[in-house]
């Protein structure tokens, strides 16, 4: 991957501090990638920042935002900007910084289409697609869960992952779409429920948007999407975030998932195949299976070959894995999604690979109205293949951010 600060030469010379403040940014024990660095701004100040001026004097963008998921979201504001890298225990001292644009920078914009989709796209690429109909009885397949496309990182104009189909029939596995989450075997009062294939009816369904942000630095969804049982009543509620970075070589994602019940006792339950949180690559991978191949912490895996948890043969390899990255060919390219697991996520976490291109892992977890369900991974996307090390740095950066504080300027 290749590494670069933002290029700001169209902003005007007018370039001032936004309020007396400075932010250390202290790195951990690894050496990190991507690095978002989110700090708590201080009430008070008298123009809002829109970058952060770097030791050498150049600037990156920053925007002030809410907080996110599943802890954040009523603490305060916060302003957010990504570093390329961050060096082992290396210290970095920037400014909040208002600048005066004498050209509008490149920023993230949401276009809703009611009732199918949401999209967001930076500086006019296609980024992901939120697809969102409502549930049609008449046409469940099709509309019993929803789920993110994601785009190529570089045009925009390729579909990474597989979408919506009509029926079971349509390709291998058509119920595995985009970015999801689900579970196969739900057991609550005295029933047994798979939102994970849409059987006997049970369906998942977007029913709205509870917060939508977009700017220079980050695109971020908030939706409702209540789960359904056979009878068709809500037996869990989700609030589900997708946060997308502006990150040159990429395309940078996390997805937060806070989910809810009123109901004593909601069991989770499944296989590594049919449960959890999961990446499906597009239906051509499907036919493509030989020239996939996984890239995990012991390296890189053979073409076609894959790594499942059995609960009669279990593999520690297949066991709480920090992270896992398929790589794959769509048309004459090859891409790489790097999946990162948080160690905050319940535990034991199952991992499961398929050579079309689907992967993630599952747990067991039983939700109740004192205990709900939190969790958050990151998935970066790009052109091309990665390294052990250039994932170790994007996994690092998710999971021991480096610290923060807001100290008065000098």
């Amino acid at each position: 991957m290749t590494r670069v600060l933002f290029a700001l030469g169209f902003v005007a010379a007018v370039a001032a501090p936004s309020a007396a403040q400075k932010i250390v940014i202290t790195g951990g024990t690894h050496d990190e990638a991507n690095v978002v660095v989110s700090a708590k701004l201080t009430p008070g100040g008298s123009t809002t920042p829109n970058t952060v001026t770097l030791p050498d004097g150049t600037h990156i963008p920053a925007q002030v935002a809410a907080g996110s998921l599943p802890g954040d979201k009523d603490v305060g504001q916060y302003l957010v900007f990504v570093l390329p890298m961050v060096k082992a225990g290396q210290t970095i001292e920037v400014t909040p910084t208002m600048l005066n644009h004498m050209k509008a920078p490149p920023q993230f914009q949401f276009t809703d289409t009611p009732g199918e989709s949401s999209d967001l796209a930076y500086n006019g690429r296609h980024v992901i697609r939120y697809f969102n109909p409502p549930h049609n009885p008449k046409d469940h397949y099709y509309t019993f869960k929803p789920f993110h496309h994601v785009y190529d990182p570089v045009e925009g104009k390729t579909l990474l992952t597989n979408g919506s189909a009509k029926t079971d029939k349509d390709g291998l596995y058509p119920h595995h779409r985009g970015l999801f989450y689900g579970w196969n075997i739900i057991r609550y009062d005295g029933k047994t429920v798979d939102i994970w294939h849409g059987k006997d009816n049970v369906f998942s369904q977007h029913d709205k948007t509870l917060a939508t942000e977009a700017g220079e630095v980050l695109g971020r969804q908030r939706s409702l999407i209540s789960w359904h049982g056979k009878d068709g009543q809500t037996f869990a509620t989700e609030q589900r975030e997708l946060t997308t970075y502006a990150v040159p070589g990429g395309t940078l994602i996390d997805f937060a998932s806070l989910l809810k019940t009123d109901r004593k006792s909601v069991k989770l339950d499944g296989d590594p195949q049919h449960a959890g949180f999961h990446f499906r690559a597009n239906m051509e991978v499907s036919k493509r299976g030989k020239e996939t191949y996984y890239l995990r912490p012991d390296g890189k895996g053979k073409p076609g070959e894959t790594r499942n948890w059995e609960a009669k043969n279990q593999d520690s390899k297949t066991i709480n894995l920090p992270w896992d990255a398929a790589s794959f060919m769509v048309g004459e390219k090859r891409y790489t999604v790097l999946r990162v697991n948080h160690p905050d996520n319940p535990k034991e976490a199952r991992g499961s690979e398929r050579d079309y291109g689907r992967f993630g892992d599952y747990f067991e977890y039983e939700l109740t109205p004192n205990k709900p369900l939190k969790v958050k991974y990151r998935v970066w996307v790009q052109e091309g293949e990665m390294t052990v090390e250039q994932c170790e740095a994007i996994h690092q950066a998710f999971v021991n951010p480096p610290t923060t504080k807001v100290v008065s300027g000098g």
